[in-house]
């Protein structure tokens, strides 16, 4: 599969089986955020991986009681190490993309999770107060291939040499 395959296929994924992520392939996907860009190349995050699903639960209730983010097989809770620098949610992001194309390539499915409150995440997985929670990732293998959803056109999005109305 290209990137662009990736790229264009990957879904929001919120039902998951019932079943662990199988390791080779959650590594894989891990290394793909270890190789994403970073502002400097500071690398300046860490990526909480959750299984034990107990803690999976008190995420999900501390992620707006959304159910299926206690359901799937794997949850990353992605952090900025140095939250004080400008591009901390920046970077994240971008190592999170990737995590979300090549988990898709992988044949798993994830789900960007930005409602959550922060000071209920951090006591769950003992992040320091030092440090942010940026994000959660929900990794599984979905029960269902999500729906695709529409898109704005190019000609909507896109100008050239200049704002466009």
């Amino acid at each position: 599969m290209d990137v662009f395959e990736a790229i264009a296929g990957r879904r929001s994924i919120r039902s998951y089986v019932p079943m662990p992520v199988p390791e080779e392939k959650l590594r894989r996907v891990l290394e793909a955020a270890q190789k994403a860009p970073s502002a400097g190349n500071r690398q300046e995050y860490r990526f909480i991986v959750v299984t034990n699903e107990e803690t999976k639960k008190r995420l999900a209730e501390a992620a707006s009681q959304q159910a299926f983010v206690g359901e799937a097989g794997a949850v990353i809770v992605a952090c900025a190490t140095n939250p004080e620098r400008r591009w901390h949610a920046e970077d994240v992001a971008i190592a999170i993309d990737h995590m979300t194309l090549a988990a898709y390539a992988e044949g798993l499915g994830t789900c960007w999770i930005g409602a959550f409150d922060e000071e209920a995440v951090k006591p769950v997985v003992g992040v320091p107060e030092n440090v942010k929670v940026v994000m959660l990732l929900t990794v599984g293998i979905p029960a269902d291939k999500g729906r695709l959803r529409p898109r704005k056109s190019l000609e909507e999005l896109v100008c050239y040499e200049k704002w466009q109305e």
